[in-house]
């Protein structure tokens, strides 16, 4: 009799990756539908990007714990492309906002415009009322149109004239960004960068990765373009897995471990700004989502590790003098992690 291997790259052959692993493991959260929708998503946004992969996986991560991402890179690696591609993905309302130095706030949350009719004024909403939101160079935008974002990023809602409008569901922000040694742009104030749930740095594409590109380029435009993938789930499908991810279980010793590397920034020398509160719950979510990306339904340290440098990178300023000394922000967390004792 003929079986067939399941095939990674097939959702409807997905099964439970980890489902039952060499020591019996089996999880108790259905996790089989969550890792179909990643499988469909992830396989609709590379057949355009090619490379990429972390980066097309944090973005599901955020997208499956309800966060916003901030994507920095070079002009020319695909930023808007694969947020685009997200979007398109997903059978949910995108808008996209061109952030520009003469950007107002009214032009990012709406206006209220006096209707002659009724004598009233009539509130007429922006390009934020949507559900996926690519905010395009945010950092070429003053701090004032930037803090526009502010009350929609935390409470999903704004207000204008006294009166609040609430946003719907889902709501995602994917804002991008050129690096900060760039002419023209303008550093994010930290109480906007620390509602973004993680910060991804997109790296130059390899040899073998931008000779792909060139060839895909060669079979048509088409093929590096959104019209390429189509919607492959739904808010209802989106909303189920993500109350998959809620149920993952995490030890309370792994819950001081994260609180243990947080409170860390907040008292290392190398730096002038810690973490927030917001952090370590960032960290506990996204360390869940990929627990159930890889099919367990519990969190491991090794989870933790993967996510904590995205959450972190943004939310720590380094003292000028390690800045002029050209350590990272990334190699202080590094250090940080190492420093305190992994739970077992």
């Amino acid at each position: 009799m003929m079986t067939m291997e399941p095939n990674d790259n097939n959702p409807e052959q997905l099964q439970d990756s980890n489902a039952a692993d060499q020591d019996g493991f089996r999880p108790t959260v259905p996790l089989t539908e969550l890792q179909q929708a990643v499988a469909k998503l992830r396989g609709e946004v590379q057949k355009v990007i090619v490379g990429q992969d972390q980066v097309v996986d944090l973005l599901l991560i955020a997208l499956l714990c309800d966060g916003h991402v901030l994507i920095e890179g070079a002009p020319g690696l695909a930023k808007t492309l694969t947020a685009k591609l997200l979007a398109r993905c997903i059978k949910t309302n995108f808008s996209r906002i061109q952030f520009t130095p003469d950007l107002m706030p009214s032009d990012v949350i709406g206006t209220s415009v006096f209707d002659p009719r009724t004598t009233a004024f009539e509130f007429r909403p922006g390009p934020i009322f949507s559900n996926i939101i690519l905010v395009d160079e945010i950092n070429r935008a003053p701090a004032k149109t930037q803090s526009a974002l502010f009350e929609a990023m935390e409470e999903r809602q704004v207000t204008s004239d006294g009166k609040t409008h609430l946003l719907g569901k889902p709501f995602m922000i994917v804002a991008t960004q050129n690096p900060i040694e760039q002419e023209g742009t303008y550093r994010l104030p930290e109480a906007q960068l620390d509602r973004f749930f993680f910060k991804v740095n997109v790296d130059y594409p390899t040899v073998e990765e931008e000779f792909q590109i060139m060839i895909r380029a060669g079979q048509g435009r088409k093929m590096l373009s959104v019209d390429a993938v189509q919607p492959v789930i739904g808010p209802e499908e989106l909303e189920r897995a993500r109350s998959l991810v809620q149920q993952i279980r995490c030890d309370e010793k792994l819950m001081r471990y994260i609180a243990s590397i947080v409170d860390r920034t907040r008292h290392d020398g190398s730096l002038m700004l810690g973490a927030s509160p917001r952090a370590s719950l960032a960290i506990l979510e996204g360390s869940r989502a990929q627990a159930a990306m890889d099919g367990r339904d519990f969190v491991t340290p090794e989870d933790i590790q993967r996510v904590t440098p995205h959450v972190l990178r943004h939310r720590i300023q380094l003292t000028p003098e390690r800045e002029m000394e050209g350590l990272t922000p990334d190699q202080v967390i590094t250090l940080l992690v190492k420093q305190i004792e992994v739970p077992r």
